[in-house]
């Protein structure tokens, strides 16, 4: 099982099963920004050595002001946190919920974190013929308004790749509960400012939004992410959270990354054009794949194949291509894959490894 530790992009894992090195491997398990990082990390980077004899700014206050210029949101309502996984424990422990509601299948750790508390979970189960949609008209949402007094959902939703509308997180916390929206792969849709409801959790003492820094700027080795909201709530996330949390080579590479139009555009004509075409290339193999506005994809492998994910995991493994078994994900079987979106010639080694194991 290459999730053994609850997560894709285990290279130390992969090595250990299939006996190849890391740079063997292609990790389609793993969604970062096939681009790599922008410029500015490098040179970040090289300038590092200057200061690390420094401790950090135990409040990433040049972090949380560049941020709050790029957002225009006040810079009291940012915490910064090592990765969202940080922010996610966080924010539960400072709202101690007794039940929390999510959609699932989700994030893992949105379960974890309740689960640490000694909280509860109401779970609303996403259907496959709505194409893992949450709509305003889900049948047990009236039911998790009177159970739950705090909603976690990812927007866009990992594994599925699908948006919450923004109306219907906002009447929730209109409605009297906390709502916390993951939206550490929103960088990836173009039409952020249309679904993006940091401007609001700024301003609103109930909704709270996380974003993740490392997967669009493709440094999962720099934890790093932050959370908007209310400044009460906030100043007590910082309270709670261990002093020196965020380092500083990953505040000033936040700081240099942070706004750059010209990656963010790269970005997008590559995912216009690869994600249709991974899309079209996986249905013509006979998977079943369904809509993402992010950079990877849920898919199905068709039941007369016979293959289970982790069988197709293992056997892909030793052709050094890693996919993610998405029946780890609560609210999915043993036929459900993800897979990253990446550059042409990636893909194409993926879709030639797939056919090959599936022509078995």
């Amino acid at each position: 099982m290459l999730e053994r530790y609850g997560h894709g992009g285990d290279l130390k894992t992969a090595q250990e099963t299939f006996g190849l090195s890391a740079d063997a491997f292609v990790d389609f398990s793993s969604n970062m920004n096939p681009l790599g990082p922008p410029a500015a990390v490098r040179e970040a980077l090289a300038a590092y050595a200057d200061t690390i004899g420094q401790y950090p700014d135990p409040a990433s206050r040049g972090l949380r002001r560049a941020l709050s210029e790029h957002h225009q949101i006040d810079e009291r309502s940012i915490v910064v946190g090592n990765g969202a996984a940080e922010l996610i424990d966080l924010i539960v422990r400072v709202l101690n919920p007794q039940t929390t509601a999510i959609a699932v299948p989700c994030f893992g750790e949105y379960g974890d974190a309740v689960r640490k508390i000694g909280g509860s979970l109401y779970e609303l189960p996403l259907s496959e013929e709505r194409c893992f949609v949450l709509g305003s008209d889900h049948p047990q949402l009236d039911e998790a308004r009177a159970r739950a007094s705090l909603f976690v959902f990812g927007s866009p939703n990992n594994p599925t790749g699908q948006l919450v509308e923004p109306e219907l997180l906002t009447a929730l916390a209109d409605g009297g509960a906390y709502v916390v929206v993951d939206e550490a792969f929103m960088d990836f849709v173009p039409e952020e400012s249309r679904y993006s409801l940091i401007d609001t959790a700024a301003k609103h003492d109930r909704l709270f939004v996380i974003r993740s820094m490392t997967k669009f700027y493709s440094i999962p080795g720099i934890r790093l992410g932050y959370l908007v909201g209310s400044p009460r709530i906030v100043s007590e996330m910082k309270r709670l959270q261990v002093p020196w949390s965020v380092n500083s080579l990953a505040q000033q590479i936040g700081e240099a990354v942070i706004g750059d139009a010209a990656f963010a555009e790269r970005t997008f004509e590559w995912l216009r054009t690869e994600r249709s075409w991974l899309i079209a290339e996986l249905e013509k193999l006979g998977l079943t794949v369904y809509p993402s506005e992010t950079n990877y994809v849920l898919a199905r492998i068709p039941a007369h194949h016979g293959l289970s994910a982790s069988m197709l995991q293992l056997e892909m493994g030793k052709l050094g291509v890693l996919i993610r078994d998405a029946s780890r994900f609560p609210g999915l079987d043993h036929t459900y894959i993800r897979l990253a979106v990446k550059l042409r010639v990636q893909n194409e080694r993926l879709i030639q490894a797939l056919s090959s194991v599936m022509r078995k």
